[in-house]
């Protein structure tokens, strides 16, 4: 991912649609935090890409996982519930793998593995979870090289079918045309499903490769061999390159299905699906861009309608105000078009928090928050988050995301809520104040109880548990410490359980003095 860290499409995109980085400059209005809304649900995701990021290659797998740790931990705090972890940057993996080598941007060397027979995947896996936070795996489904100069390792399936790749720039990517190529893609995630306790597999904008001006794609071999079969003219190469997209998303989503069905498929398309002059009826967004549909071929109202992705991240990266794409343009045309399904917004956080004159994440996160077809935010990137960017690291945790949250239920995969807990406890020991429980069915079936929402209230206080104020932790374990405040205040805590679907049950109580 993304656009904007990716040195040759972001040379592109400034030759050919200059205009899209135009910014008008606003005057803020005055920012009032106590007009803040805290959703008890709200999808809160960070991506953390792994190509091009040399740090990685430099760490031996101690300093990795301590720095992985920092992070999650960092995140925690700051109540995101979620990790987009790229996991396959270029037909490459982060994880041990018999079908792809092992990625040069972590150790150095394609191919090479990491010390200590160190897994990155399970490794994140199993932190996120410690800490409740999902795990989506991310993989880029057609890049095999990012420069031409780059060796691959000697296990790479592009020695054995080099008739499979093509190259276009200077990169070279698997011809999404050719049926053996959707294949092995689908086959890369059955293996992560199948081997790895991930939450969902994850794919950005990166189908068909950005256009370069003046360079067709390359991919008359496999439009001969194949778009007449299909049922395509010579006129319809584009539909043709749309359809076998469109057919790549369905097959993984079947795969993931036949495999592990409460796995989810998101995408987190380029921002602008049409723009409103391209579409015959004025369908499209009241924009002038790169478009998803024309350009990448990626027919994303589809795959959303069909309920092939089961949720969708539109990278809406631009200014509120940009003459070419205004955000608030964008997310309103996203929320009209997305059927009622799982929406939330791709946020750049550079360009959120560089706008002259004042920073516009106040407005953003209010814009979201207030339409209820939009279900929460995912921020480019996480190290900006981690590296507290121009305060934004203190923004979420003192105020954007001060209290916990909850990820919108996925009732349309399974919506009858897990069984209640049993058995709530006080627990003292010497040194600490404990409150347990017992789960209700075995963890493994996904529809009983992975996590827990503990809430609590002051004696006589209403128990309103749609109120993420009170909410103390999420958690998968079955127990928290309990402060201690004398021993004099009356409180009642309430802990509720949550599938893996976050489907919610109902409450189960305990009163006691702290």
């Amino acid at each position: 991912m993304k656009r904007f860290f990716h040195r040759s499409i972001a040379i592109l995109l400034c030759s050919c649609c200059a205009f899209l980085f135009s910014c008008k400059t606003q005057k803020q209005p005055q920012v009032h935090y106590s007009d803040i809304k805290y959703p008890k649900r709200e999808f809160r995701g960070a991506w953390i890409h792994t190509v091009w990021q040399g740090q990685y290659s430099k760490m031996n797998s101690t300093r990795m996982k301590a720095y992985f740790t920092d992070m999650l931990d960092k995140l925690k705090a700051a109540n995101f519930n979620a990790v987009i972890f790229q996991v396959r940057p270029q037909a490459d993996a982060f994880y041990k793998s018999e079908l792809e080598p092992w990625s040069s941007h972590l150790t150095g060397v394609q191919g090479k593995a990491p010390d200590g027979n160190f897994d990155p995947l399970a490794f994140m896996v199993e932190e996120c979870h410690k800490r409740n936070i999902e795990l989506h795996a991310w993989l880029n489904p057609y890049r095999v090289t990012i420069s031409e100069n780059q060796k691959l390792a000697s296990s790479h399936i592009y020695h054995k079918y080099p008739n499979r790749v093509v190259k276009y720039g200077k990169q070279s990517y698997f011809d999404p045309g050719i049926p053996e190529n959707r294949k092995f893609i689908c086959d890369i995630v059955k293996d992560i499903v199948a081997r790895y306790d991930v939450d969902a597999i994850h794919m950005d904008d990166y189908f068909y490769p950005y256009p370069i001006a003046g360079e067709p794609f390359p991919d008359n071999d496999s439009f001969n061999k194949y778009a007449a079969a299909q049922g395509f003219s010579a006129k319809q190469r584009n539909d043709w390159r749309r359809n076998n997209v469109n057919m790549l998303i369905r097959e993984i989503k079947d795969a993931i299905v036949v495999t592990k069905p409460w796995v989810r498929f998101g995408i987190s398309p380029f921002g602008i699906y049409r723009n409103k002059k391209s579409t015959p009826d004025g369908s499209g967004s009241n924009t002038n861009g790169l478009q998803n549909y024309d350009d990448l071929f990626a027919d994303i109202k589809l795959w959303v309608e069909k309920d092939w992705v089961d949720y969708n991240i539109p990278q809406v990266y631009w200014e509120i105000g940009n003459k070419s794409a205004d955000y608030n343009t964008l997310i309103e045309w996203w929320a009209k078009n997305n059927y009622h399904k799982h929406l939330y917004i791709g946020q750049d956080l550079s360009r959120t928090m560089d706008v002259k004159g004042n920073n516009q994440l106040y407005d953003k996160m209010m814009k979201v928050r207030s339409n209820p077809d939009i279900h929460g935010n995912c921020f480019w990137h996480g190290y900006n988050v981690i590296d507290n960017y121009k305060g934004i690291y203190n923004e979420l945790t003192g105020n954007y995301q001060k209290y916990p949250s909850l990820i919108p239920a996925y009732d349309k995969m399974h919506k009858k809520a897990p069984k209640e807990v049993k058995n709530i406890k006080n627990v003292y020991t010497p040194t600490k104040h404990i409150l347990t429980w017992q789960r209700n069915g075995d963890s493994k079936n996904p529809e009983n109880a992975q996590y827990f929402v503990v809430y609590r209230f002051k004696d006589g206080e209403s128990k309103n548990l749609g109120n993420a104020t009170n909410i103390v932790a999420t958690t998968q374990d079955t127990q928290i410490i309990l402060p201690y405040e004398g021993g004099k205040t009356k409180y009642e805590y309430v802990i509720t359980s949550v599938d893996r679907f976050h489907n919610e049950s109902k409450g189960k109580s305990k009163k006691l003095k702290l």
